[in-house]
């Protein structure tokens, strides 16, 4: 509307100014039109340079991810720049998935890893966005462009602590190390560690349920990996 405003009131200054011959409706034709064009460009200008109108809104979303190299618990960054301060994340929004996802890499984001209890990964999205107060700002400012605009945006992903951190580079040889391994081999290393593991606890609780015993396997088969890795 504001828009619509702004160059019909400079058309109508435009006229007035030079087809009108009659003095008098040309001054009050001048004076209307002039403080409508100055009063709308003013209010134009106002919200893109001041958020005039608008307000801040801020939405935060979460996702379950996975590992961009699933099974395995690894933790996939990319560092931006040469200050190591930004990273991109890669990760997976299903098992299954063939190409991994990354977090954005622009000015308004910045994104980050966190190693939590959890037990499986969770991206969090928190964004910061300009929109209009109600509806008479927005259809005032309609077509600005201004509705949505991002002010700034923050990705966590919180990972297990049995996740290791890894750059893509370092995931390749890992994988290549994996795949030149004799996999029988792992397999028995892996069984010894799980053994030894669900051993030592069964001493500390001797009382232990299946199901715990179980979740002890699987944390040390996690261990296990995560040592495998480190070890790359």
């Amino acid at each position: 509307m504001i828009i619509v405003l702004m160059f019909g009131s400079a058309l109508a200054l435009f006229a007035c100014v030079m087809f009108i011959n009659q003095r008098l409706a040309r001054i009050v034709g001048t004076l209307i039109f002039g403080i409508l064009f100055v009063g709308s460009t003013a209010l134009m200008t106002l919200n893109y340079s001041q958020h005039f109108g608008m307000k801040k809104v801020i939405t935060t979303t979460r996702q379950t991810v996975y590992s961009a190299a699933s099974p395995l618990p690894i933790a996939i960054y990319q560092p931006v720049g040469t200050s190591g301060q930004e990273n991109v994340l890669i990760y997976k929004t299903h098992q299954n998935q063939k190409n991994a996802a990354h977090t954005q890499a622009n000015e308004y984001t910045t994104s980050k890893m966190k190693f939590t209890n959890r037990t499986t990964p969770e991206l969090k999205t928190t964004e910061t966005r300009w929109q209009f107060k109600n509806s008479f700002y927005k259809g005032l400012f309609l077509w600005s462009g201004m509705n949505g605009t991002l002010i700034k945006r923050t990705n966590v992903i919180e990972y297990p602590h049995t996740f290791v951190k890894l750059t893509p580079a370092q995931a390749k040889r890992l994988q290549k190390r994996m795949t030149n391994t004799d996999n029988s081999q792992i397999q028995v290393q892996a069984k010894s560690f799980v053994t030894a593991k669900v051993k030592a606890a069964m001493i500390k609780q001797p009382n232990m349920n299946a199901q715990q015993i179980h979740q002890i396997s699987q944390q040390a088969e996690q261990e296990f990996l995560a040592q495998l890795i480190r070890k790359n």
